[in-house]
């Protein structure tokens, strides 16, 4: 057995602390300990046929890229290539629709080496994947009728065009020609998709209302080119009209259609129909028409049937332009109307289809509706079709990507700004030198090094802080440290603590700041040499010197009144009233309390916890109990002045629980029954907080106080609530007033309650209005938690009442604390967001902090940074631990700085920035309207996207909207955001719950703020089970669900199992017990337990997601097409929601059209 070493607490965690000789683990095989700093970008262009456009630029690499998945062939997890051009220029790829891929950003295809035959063949799908080989064209010009498409009008088989050699390409959107790009130049692999519409209408409805789909026109099918035929185009954006292309319309000759080169308008009398699918070719011939050529006649001329000649001797030559565009006018003819080169306007009584002009985008071609084709043999036109979900970016294809790459993995803390895993992965951690981002993540891990390069992006810049996280058993916490009667080391200027980053000089006397950069003499009794590297020799064996977190044993001069302080109590405040009594809350809770009052926490190496309990019950009056362990029975005293309340004994309220067990049971046995017949309805709140403030002060303990409360406090006292849930406020701009709490009553109380380091958790059982904005301003203030059970019964909740309470009373916490954040120059602190209560501009007061609250820090500039010194970051929390012990804790965490919108947009986390201003956005919804709020998140993201596509994307036609790749999910994610219940302004969702959920957010951390805002949707009858034990999750969007299984949705609030209407009644049996589904009760808390594989499977899947989450979730049945299934769907995010929410879809065209605007 080592001896701890010096200055190390003897009664500290055991690990691999002596010496600190741990076993550094290797990094593994092809895991980088940055992979997640996705080095390119994403683009997403509506094409001219069915999907999106995407292409993955490749900025400059830096150290810590984490690339996301990619499979096997050139498509990756978005629908858009991946894999980089290893084939030379020449290389091309294939999309699912038979696009023919090139190197460019829509560069026309390159022309063949010379002397090469420029062969068009159409590509063959080979089986089991997108890999695609050219086969040779059938011999001989096609017949006529004769589809040049594959078989069944696939268009994967459509075959291309190639300029011949002869001919220059034309400039793309860079000025360059196509063709191969010059030698060393980067050209992405691009997934070419067609007739896809992403713009949305140039006049969006507002948010509230539905939004427009853009629904795409159909596939446009090419033409191979034939021997005989001219060349492709060689004009800019444009295709030359060559022999066998249709010549402007003459008179009387039906309109060209606005914006499709080459496609006829619809036929008038008389005219034959156009043949669908075949642009320039014509239906059989109608009356007066010539028909095509038969047995014995001379063949068409070259270019296919139903195309123009070549131009005779004698006739005039064909104007340049694209095939069916107009000539350049003349002299004396009227100019074109504007709509573009060439282009037919509309004329008198013609109207423009609807979804074609007023959606179209410059660069872009549409196709409109065509008739059904003539020929037997010719193959139906695909259906127009909206944009294709499945080229958007995914969150469940980025989170399982971010697995595939660090799924238990060992995520090493040694560099400066590192970005790590995402939250939904399951990772190790290896703490050498930076806290863990289980402590602290960023918005950006890479700052910006001017106030002004931040205001121009508009990104939020702040940190969320979870202090007290809990650590998984294979991660060592904090080491505890013992600093002597001198207390812990610290900077002379700055007051920051001993940290790594601190540098020793002049042999290790002096030590410099890394914040201030002041340079303070090293303590006599700290003094050690250094190295040849200028490190400590002893720097392995002090964790202030080598690790990112760690604790100091604070000293009386950290204390209140200079004196140690005593274990803290918990104080329990049972609502005896009739609801509560009828509904058998009392009953249920006091018959638990007798074994959960022995889970209480305690500190490392304590035999049993040391924390004081206390008993209350209350009505309109307060009955306060002496629990002395000399009593044999408990002695009540009611205090009925509730107007001037006080507590009744000073020695005897809190006790120790071994020394009182007996009175404690026989109290807990009793309540039940004392007021089993009360009638008593009138309820009071605030004299029950005021009451257990006075209650710790006489004592000068620190505690909590649990309330479990019934409904509005109407009793004559102070703190009375009225009814004020007025409906018609909903949408308006009073809306605010609704979540403003009333008076200043409960402000005053939450102060009181702070400054006696006494934190309030209220568990609420409402069967009516509430006034939860009035109640939750003390819980809120003090760090405390709101439980709300609506309808509580006894059968349905009480097993997830008593799990919550359970945890709650078993989870780490600490008391009577203050953080504290240090920045380094150039940045600082300026806003603090959670459940918080903050007596200056610095310090932030916390009656108590448990594993589960986060704070979300914003940072602001105050000065330039310098890019080679890097920003950094202590946080310091100052608490009181459960065992009555004085610490201190500290989190450093050290970041790059950066001068390029590249670099900074390459390190973005999307859910810690979500985090960031789905708080700000609650706290702004009490002074601001809720409709302004959605407002100025789109108008902000919107100028995210836009900075990024104008100073890092490269230049690209205006119909592409790109996205960073560390910041592709922001439209999904700002769309849930606008449509969460906390947010959005919907009658279907109560004033109450709508307040309970803002309040659930300000404490979130990031894992739950992320999955509250996109829920889980995990397949329950199908799909692999993955070592955590899950299957793969789906895209929530109801066009996921199939009939014949069952899903799970979860969103860390609730859990609905859905079960399809034709699933297998062998499931239904072995899971609910019944025959038929129709047989199911939905009505129940929990699924029964039965012996087979299908009910222990989902037992265990239900288990294994609650146990990732805080809370126990409320499990509700629905069956499809079920009352309940509306409920449901209204957590399906990616699709519309009530009250003409907008889905993913359209939300995306929305943004691109507003990007497009700012860009303009």
């Amino acid at each position: 057995m080592q001896a701890p070493p010096p200055g190390a607490n003897p009664q500290a965690p055991p690990g691999n602390y002596p010496g600190y000789n741990y076993n550094q683990q290797p990094q593994q095989p092809g895991f980088h300990p940055n992979q997640y700093n996705g080095a390119s970008n994403v683009t997403y262009t509506h094409g001219a046929g069915g999907g999106l456009q995407t292409t993955k630029q490749g900025p400059p690499a830096t150290s810590g890229s984490m690339p996301t998945r990619q499979p096997p062939a050139t498509t990756s997890m978005n629908g858009y290539n991946s894999q980089p051009n290893m084939a030379g220029p020449n290389m091309q790829f294939y999309n699912q629709f038979g696009g023919q891929q090139h190197g460019g950003y829509g560069q026309p295809p390159p022309p063949p080496p010379p002397g090469q035959q420029n062969m068009n063949q159409p590509p063959l799908m080979q089986p089991g994947g997108n890999q695609m080989n050219a086969g040779p064209p059938p011999p001989g010009p096609p017949r006529p009728g004769m589809s040049t498409n594959g078989p069944s009008g696939d268009p994967s088989a459509t075959m291309q065009q190639r300029p011949p050699v002869t001919q220059p390409s034309p400039p793309n959107q860079y000025g360059q020609q196509g063709g191969p790009p010059p030698p060393g130049q980067y050209q992405p692999p691009t997934s070419q998709m067609q007739n896809m519409n992403l713009s949305g209408p140039p006049t969006m409805p507002p948010y509230s209302q539905a939004a427009t789909s853009a629904s795409g026109p159909q596939q446009n099918f090419r033409q191979a080119q034939q021997p005989g035929m001219f060349p492709p185009p060689s004009g800019p954006g444009m295709q030359p009209r060559g022999p066998g292309m249709m010549a402007p319309p003459g008179p009387g000759m039906p309109q060209q259609q606005p914006g499709v080169p080459g496609m006829m308008a619809p036929p008038g009398p008389g005219m034959p129909q156009q043949q669908p699918g075949v642009p320039g070719m014509m239906a059989p011939p109608g009356p007066g028409m010539m028909p095509p050529p038969g047995p014995g006649m001379p063949p068409q001329q070259p270019g296919g049937p139903g195309m123009m000649p070549p131009p005779g001797p004698g006739m005039p030559p064909h104007q340049p332009g694209g095939p069916g565009m107009m000539p350049p006018p003349g002299p004396g003819m009227p100019p074109q109307q504007p709509g573009g080169p060439g282009m037919m306007p509309p004329g008198p009584g013609m109207m423009s289809q609807p979804g074609q002009n007023q959606f179209q985008q410059p660069g872009m071609q549409y196709n409109q509706g065509q008739r059904q084709g003539a020929y037997p043999n010719q193959p139906a036109p695909a259906p127009a079709r909206r944009l294709d979900p499945e080229m958007m970016p995914s969150p469940i294809q980025v989170i399982e990507a971010d697995k595939e790459v660090n799924q238990n993995r060992v995520f090493r803390t040694e560099g400066r700004g590192l970005l790590p895993p995402l939250v939904t992965t399951k990772y190790d951690v290896e703490d050498l030198g930076n806290a863990s981002p289980r402590f602290i993540r960023c918005s950006t891990y890479n700052l910006p090094a001017t106030a002004d390069m931040l205001k121009t992006c508009q990104l939020p810049m702040g940190i969320c802080v979870k202090p007290m996280a809990k650590l998984p058993k294979r991660e060592e916490p904090p080491y505890l440290v013992d600093p002597g009667t001198e207390g812990p080391i610290r900077c002379k200027r700055c007051k920051t603590y001993m940290c790594p980053q601190f540098g020793f000089i002049d042999g290790g006397r002096r030590f410099q700041c890394h914040m201030c950069h002041a340079i303070t003499d090293t303590p006599h009794h700290y003094f050690d040499h250094i190295d040849h590297m200028n490190q400590r020799t002893d720097r392995d064996s002090r964790p202030e010197l080598c690790r990112g977190s760690y604790e100091f044993l604070a000293t009386k001069d950290y204390c209140r009144k200079n004196k140690d302080p005593l274990s803290p109590a918990f104080i329990f405040a049972i609502d005896v009233s009739y609801n509560s009594i009828k509904s058998g809350m009392v009953g249920l809770l006091c018959q638990n309390l007798q074994t959960l009052i022995d889970t209480f926490p305690r500190d490392y190496g304590q035999e049993r916890s040391s924390i004081r309990v206390g008993f209350l019950t209350y009505s309109n009056v307060i009955h306060f109990y002496n629990l002395n362990s000399s009593l044999a029975q408990p002695q009540m005293m009611v205090v009925s002045d509730v107007n001037d309340i006080f507590v009744p004994l000073q020695d005897g309220f809190l006790v120790d629980v071994e020394e009182s067990r007996h009175v404690i049971t026989n109290l807990l046995e009793q309540i039940p029954d004392m007021f089993r017949d009360t009638r008593e309805t009138e309820l009071i709140f605030a004299p029950v907080i005021q009451a257990a403030v006075q209650a710790l002060q006489s004592c000068e303990r620190a505690g909590k106080l649990f309330v479990f409360h019934s409904g509005l406090p109407s009793g004559e006292a102070p703190g009375k609530l009225k009814v004020r849930d007025d409906r018609k406020l909903i949408g308006t701009e009073k809306e605010k007033m609704l979540f403003t709490p009333v008076g200043n009553v409960y402000e005053k109380l939450a102060k009181d309650c702070v400054t006696a380091a006494c934190s309030v958790d209220l568990f609420l059982f409402p069967n009516q209005y509430a006034d939860v904005a009035t109640l939750a301003q003390v819980p809120q203030a003090t760090g405390g938690e709101i439980y709300k059970y609506n309808f509580f019964r006894l059968e349905i909740d009480g097993q997830r009442f008593i799990e919550d309470l359970k945890y709650n009373l078993q989870r780490d916490i600490v008391f009577d604390a203050v953080l504290r954040v240090r920045t380094s120059t150039g940045i600082r602190p300026v806003d603090f967001l959670g459940n918080i209560s903050m007596s200056n501009t610095t310090d932030v007061d916390l009656a108590a902090i448990d594993c589960d609250k986060a704070i979300t820090v914003e940072l602001k500039h105050d000065d330039k940074i310098a890019e080679d010194q890097g920003a950094h970051i202590q946080v310091a929390l100052l608490y009181t631990s459960v065992g009555g012990q004085r610490r201190l804790r500290l989190h450093n965490l050290s970041l790059s700085v950066c001068t390029t919108y590249a670099d900074l947009y390459r390190s973005c986390e999307t859910d810690v920035i979500m985090n960031h201003v789905a708080k700000k956005a609650i706290r702004a919804g009490l002074s601001v309207p809720t409709t302004k709020i959605r407002e100025e998140l789109i108008s902000q993201f919107c100028m995210v996207l836009a900075i990024y596509r104008k100073n890092v994307a490269a230049p690209t036609g205006a119909g592409q909207l790109i996205l960073p790749e560390c910041m592709k999910l922001v439209p999904a994610y700002v769309n849930c955001l606008l449509k969460c219940d906390a947010i959005s302004s919907s009658h279907d969702v109560s004033t109450d719950e709508r307040s309970y959920l803002r309040h659930l957010i300000m404490s979130r951390d990031v894992a739950d703020t992320q999955a509250l805002f996109y829920p889980t949707l995990i397949p329950v009858t199908t799909g692999e089970i993955r070592e955590d034990g899950l299957p793969v999750a789906v895209r929530c969007s109801e066009e996921r669900l199939i009939d014949r299984h069952a899903y799970i949705l979860e969103n860390t609030v609730n859990m609905y199992l859905w079960i399809g209407q034709n699933i297998n009644s062998e499931w239904v049996q072995n899971v609910f017990g019944v025959p038929a589904i129709q047989q199911i009760d939905v009505d129940v808390g929990s699924l029964k337990v039965f012996d087979n594989d299908d009910s222990k499977f989902i037992h265990q899947l239900i288990s294994t997601v609650q146990s990732s989450r805080p809370r126990r979730m409320k499990l509700v049945i629905v069956r499809q097409r079920d009352k309940l299934e509306p409920l449901f769907k209204h957590f399906l995010v990616e699709d519309r929601g009530s009250g003409g929410a907008a889905s993913y879809v359209d939300f995306l065209c929305h943004m691109h059209k507003e990007i497009r605007t700012l860009l303009s």
